[in-house]
């Protein structure tokens, strides 16, 4: 590449060189057409009019003489008479002659140069004409490598550039990284030990109290070793048996799902001499119930009364309890009574879809603790026993609510209510909402159709 770039410029060089020459053949052929004008012997000075000033002549060294290692310019050889004088033939040297022939030939100078450089004109300009193309390539290639050149150096910045930021994430990553290993290292060699001496301070404790329930258990089983007898049996009156009852508010009903399972309250107190006393507040266990009702046909009498002494009731000659595997669900049909059939056809007040939400038939049991009813299943603020205050078998929710809150002396209002709802002793179809009886009980009794 540097070659054909110092070519290029030693052709360009002798081209510039033939223009010269070309001027000077000018020139040279201008003066030759004015040789036949008439010379001025004086024209290269300046004329002045008057005498001109004389100027003695300067020194002028010795002569050489014959005696010296060079010899004098030869002369012109006389020719005598009938003799004719050849010719002498001058040697081609390529260059000018004088004006005359014995003066001899000039010393080389720019004529035969440029005789010379004629004929090599058109080799030359056949060189540049082929040269031309591959400079022009040449030039072409190198834009092209210069701009390449260009994008990569853009492309190194630009990748700098980025190197330069990630550096800068990676270093506070890395700062990040640091503090993290610096808190990982003191919890684990300090936070955890301190932990886990705490667990096994926690652990002891459990183990002590596991040592002292595994005491109490074994004390039990020696207690029941021979089987335990009932002093006062279920109550069973006139025929019925008594499977809830309220009184006079000394039970929680508030009860959690395993209590209602098994049951709760005082069924009845020993008074010594082989007697019960009167059965208190109580529920007799779901599970006790269902057995019963599936043993066969069961019906059920609810008896109630007001603060008045008032008293009314309400009978289904069919009550069924389903298991626990179906949440005990509730089966009831052949209503009687005066108190209104509440389990069927839920509160009479009301209307349409706000009546048909308090029928209790086919619904299953539900507890603070488990929420079985209708109103927004999975919704833990949305739950009829926490509202009311009983387990019962709520639908949204009720039309009566014996397992409710006791309230003394019957009416009471929303702003005595835990949650501001009818969750008192209720029983709708006889004294509304807002009326919490003085007592209620429920009793079953195998059903016998009558011939």
């Amino acid at each position: 590449m540097k070659t054909l770039l110092i070519l290029y410029l030693c052709a360009y060089a002798a081209r510039g060189d033939d223009l010269e020459y070309d001027d000077y053949e000018d020139t040279k052929s201008s003066t030759r057409k004015n040789t036949t004008a008439t010379v001025d012997a004086r024209g290269h000075r300046p004329l002045q009019r008057g005498r001109e000033p004389y100027s003695p002549t300067r020194y002028a060294p010795p002569t050489v003489t014959s005696g010296n290692r060079y010899g004098g310019r030869p002369g012109t050889a006389r020719v005598t008479q009938g003799q004719v004088q050849e010719k002498q033939e001058q040697p081609e040297a390529g260059g000018c002659t004088h004006a005359s022939e014995e003066l001899g030939v000039l010393c080389p100078n720019g004529c035969e140069l440029k005789t010379a450089l004629l004929k090599q004109e058109r080799t030359v300009r056949t060189s540049l004409g082929e040269l031309k193309p591959q400079v022009d390539e040449l030039m072409r290639s190198s834009n092209q490598i210069y701009n390449y050149v260009s994008s990569v150096s853009v492309s190194l910045r630009e990748r700098q550039r980025v190197i330069d930021a990630n550096n800068a994430v990676v270093s506070v990553y890395t700062e990040n990284v640091e503090e993290q290993h610096a808190y990982i290292k003191e919890t684990v060699d300090t936070i955890f030990p301190s932990n886990i001496r705490i667990l096994q301070g926690v652990l002891d404790r459990v183990r002590q109290k596991i040592q002292k329930l595994e005491k109490a258990i074994q004390a039990q089983r020696e207690d029941c070793k021979e089987p335990c007898k009932t002093k006062c049996p279920i109550p069973v009156v006139s025929g019925w048996l008594l499977i809830q009852n309220r009184l006079d508010g000394s039970v929680d009903f508030g009860r959690r799902w395993d209590d209602y399972r098994r049951g709760f309250g005082n069924i009845a107190f020993d008074a010594g001499k082989g007697h019960c006393e009167t059965p208190g507040e109580y529920w007799l266990g779901n599970d006790r119930i269902s057995q019963l009702t599936k043993m066969g046909p069961t019906e059920v009498l609810i008896e109630m009364q007001d603060w008045t002494g008032a008293k009314v009731h309400a009978q289904y000659r069919q009550f069924t309890v389903q298991s626990d595997t179906s949440n005990y669900v509730l089966s009831v049909d052949g209503y009687s009574g005066n108190a209104g059939n509440s389990f069927m056809e839920g509160a009479l007040e009301l209307f349409g879809v706000n009546r048909t939400m308090t029928i209790h038939n086919a619904m299953r049991f539900s507890t603070y603790d488990r929420d079985n009813d209708n109103w927004s299943p999975g919704d833990p603020s949305k739950q009829c026993s926490r509202e009311d205050g009983g387990g019962w078998w709520y639908n949204r929710c009720h039309s009566s609510n014996p397992n409710g809150r006791y309230y003394m002396g019957g009416a009471y209002t929303r702003y005595m209510a835990k949650h501001g709802t009818d969750d008192g002793v209720v029983w709708m179809n006889w004294k509304g909402s807002w009326y919490s009886l003085k007592t209620i009980s429920m009793k079953i009794r195998p059903f016998f159709a009558s011939k």
